[in-house]
């Protein structure tokens, strides 16, 4: 950590501990000050409302002090716990909106979330609901792809959690909590962990108070000078020396003295200032705009009603997906939306809106005729001039007629009756729906008269229950996107080869929902006239057949292409037809049974985009000396491999090939006993997933092994090697 002094109104000081987070306090003349502390060597840092300047981009300076009456937040698995330790413990960080929460409490939890047993990071807001909190938490303990967990109650789930975390460490973080019944109840679902930490995020006061006095931390608003140390490298992070110019110092400080010193602010304006050119004309509108906007509302609040775009322009030379791309990276780069996940070429897979952020949406809503039910009698005050509608998370079984003639959008995500009267009653009289988006819901079949949506560019049906799509669907000649992942529906209609303008075909269902069995998916029957779909960029899941390499031979658009069900015998056709997709950039190949070898000798991509590979099946003799890992392979950013038994070390014989891989997950791979990091494999990963190696009983990473490594994930392994891996990393 570099020099850069941080300081708070009122002194706070952060003790590092080596692998341990800790809440105490101790007294100062007017007020209590809390030690936080992080992971990293003895070390105490003295901290003032900056604090949170870390977590946005600053750094830390600290002096060595020993610290001596810690109490640990985690460690690793070879750190014993005081008795005192062990059970429950509720840290709370609280203070008033923008002041980074959320950030300082993430930045600690991905320092620390390896050094539990499980982990997890949920958002709650003021609206939630109990069971929804208890599936994330499960699905985070189980494998993430499970997700059929709709017939489970809160006390099934309970239980189930209760079992998995028996004798184990757990951490997680609520974020956002309004009110103190979201941790009262499930807080008996970790009654059986060895030692729990659960990080709690408020605004509320009654909500802090969970915790023991000793356990929490009250932000404050940032210092003037440390607010402008935070807008200058917001707003002047492209210049040499990150420096406000002598000509703008005034009006900088002006805008800075706006923010009142509340983090969240301050980067969203600095972020805006970025964009434009550092001149004293424009500043000065933009500062005449801010103290228009003061006028009628709060600080915060006025700053991000300068962040909003409206809708999404379409530009000429780009697709909407790039255009969406680029809105999203603006936003990102504004700080309108934090990044929670990213992908394996580091870009956002996952982001999340500050709870400000989303009352600003909320309120702009409003005026665009946006609309929210959580229930029924909601939905029946909703106006009729309503144009996007959304619900979420509420089921009942009442039978009603709905009549919205100016809807566009239409999202009711775990929320829509199982009865089909309903939904025919919306569409029936909303010719100009745009977007039909009804993941997880309750729904067994589509209505016919969804062939009469001329506009729709949207269906999303996503984890229903539906078992066929109605024959009209062939008249939607603007459909971009089709989601049918994991429904029942087992065949596509021929027709569906007449919606042209089709871009994504997203169509796998499982078969086993634990994952257990080698097809715990599968894809759908390629349409007799597949080839006609010629604007397709998304193609996932499709089953191999003698047609299918000439059908794909004329989609030269695609850029997603999944397919599974492949015999020995298809290999050399259908992977000589793939490897001449220009912009091919994700491939999943999955052999039809676990004994079936994959000849990869044909698969030679021309595509320069190719980064993520996923393989299930067996492997040919001396398949990594072809050509897709022999001249490919410093391409590749994400391997995923499956069933594939090599016989030794898998992660040496790996490594030669795949110089740039930034994620790689192994699953049921038969292998030799010890798998060897040494000092020059993957110079570049950043996520290793083991699951299901069953010869495999030694990880050793050798000294300078893994220079950027974030994640491992091996809960899924023995606990003797999961240990044995903590010990080497």
């Amino acid at each position: 950590m570099a020099n850069s002094e941080i300081q708070t109104s009122d002194r706070i000081e952060l003790r590092f501990e080596f692998s341990c987070f800790v809440l105490i306090s101790a007294s100062l003349p007017d007020n209590l000050a809390y030690y936080l502390v992080i992971s990293t060597s003895h070390a105490l840092v003295r901290l003032t409302s900056s604090a949170l300047r870390d977590t946005l981009g600053l750094q830390l300076s600290f002096k060595e002090k020993k610290a001596d009456n810690a109490l640990p937040l985690c460690a690793s698995p070879h750190s014993l716990y005081p008795p005192s330790e062990e059970g429950n413990t509720v840290i709370t960080v609280s203070g008033m909106g923008g002041l980074g929460k959320t950030a300082l409490v993430n930045n600690v939890y991905e320092r620390e979330k390896n050094n539990f047993y499980a982990y997890s990071r949920i958002t709650v807001s003021q609206t939630y609901n109990a069971i929804d909190l208890l599936r994330k938490l499960l699905r985070k303990i189980e494998y993430p792809e499970q997700t059929q967990l709709s017939d489970l109650d809160d006390g099934d789930l309970k239980n189930i959690i209760k079992e998995k975390l028996k004798d184990k460490t757990f951490l997680i973080v609520l974020d956002d909590v309004w009110k103190r019944e979201v941790y009262t109840l499930i807080e008996d679902a970790f009654q059986n962990c060895q030692t729990s930490r659960i990080i709690i995020t408020t605004r509320q006061g009654d909500v802090a108070a969970l915790a023991q006095p000793t356990r929490q931390l009250k932000l404050k608003k940032l210092e003037h000078s440390d607010a402008f140390d935070l807008f200058c490298k917001k707003a002047f992070h492209n210049s040499k020396h990150i420096k406000c110019p002598h000509d703008l110092e005034k009006l900088a400080h002006d805008i800075v003295d706006g923010c009142q010193g509340i983090p969240l602010a301050i980067v969203t304006i600095g972020g805006l200032l970025s964009l434009v050119e550092p001149e004293n004309y424009v500043w000065n509108e933009m500062y005449r705009q801010l103290r228009d906007e003061l006028v009628n509302n709060n600080h915060v609040q006025a700053i991000l009603n300068l962040s909003y775009q409206g809708f999404a322009v379409k530009k000429q030379h780009s697709t909407p997906e790039e255009v969406a791309d680029r809105y999203l990276r603006e936003l990102i780069q504004r700080n309108t939306l934090e990044v929670v996940e990213i992908d394996e070429l580091g870009r956002a897979s996952n982001c999340k809106m500050h709870d400000l952020v989303r009352d600003l949406a909320l309120s702009i809503a409003k005026e665009e005729k946006f609309g929210y039910a959580n229930d029924y009698g909601t939905m029946m005050e909703m106006g009729s001039d309503v144009r996007r509608l959304s619900s979420c998370g509420w089921k009942d079984n009442t039978v009603l007629r709905f009549n919205f003639p100016h809807i566009r959008t239409l999202v009711s995500m775990r929320a829509m009756s199982s009865s089909s009267y309903m939904l025919s009653s919306i569409l029936l009289e909303s010719n100009y729906l745009t977007v039909l988006e009804l993941q997880d819901s309750e729904i067994t079949e589509v209505p016919q008269s969804i062939g009469n949506l001329f506009n729709l560019h949207y269906i999303g049906l996503r984890r229903t229950k539906v078992k066929t799509l109605p024959d009209s669907v062939e008249k939607l000649s603007n459909l971009h996107t089709l989601d049918i992942k994991q429904t029942k529906i087992e065949k596509l209609s021929r027709g569906i080869a007449k919606v042209k303008k089709l871009r994504h075909l997203i169509d796998d269902r499982y078969a086993d929902e634990k994952h257990s069995e080698f097809r715990y998916f599968i894809g759908m029957q390629a349409p007799k006239d597949l080839s006609n779909m010629k604007e397709l960029q998304t193609l996932e899941t499709v089953q191999a057949n003698k047609d299918l390499a000439d059908q794909l031979k004329k989609l030269l658009k695609l850029r997603s292409v999944w397919i599974d069900n492949i015999s020995s015998a298809d290999c050399a056709k259908l992977f000589a037809t793939l490897s001449n997709m220009q912009l091919l950039s994700s491939l999943l190949l999955a052999a039809r049974d676990e004994n079936e070898a994959l000849f990869f000798e044909d698969l030679r991509p021309k595509s320069k985009e190719l980064h993520r590979l996923i393989i299930r099946g067996q492997w040919a003799k001396r398949t990594l000396d072809y050509p897709i890992f022999r001249d490919h392979g410093t391409q590749l950013n994400y391997l995923a491999l499956s069933w594939c038994h090599l016989g030794e070390d898998t992660l040496e014989m790996l490594s030669s090939r795949l110089e740039n891989l930034t994620c790689l997950r192994l699953n049921n791979m038969h292998s030799t006993k010890n798998l060897v990091f040494d000092a020059n494999a993957f110079p570049r990963l950043k996520m290793l997933v083991l699951k299901h190696m069953p010869d495999v009983n030694q990880i050793k990473i050798m000294n300078g092994a893994h220079p950027v490594i974030a994640d491992i994930d091996s809960h899924v392994l023995d606990t003797n090697l999961a240990l044995l891996l903590w010990n080497y990393i």
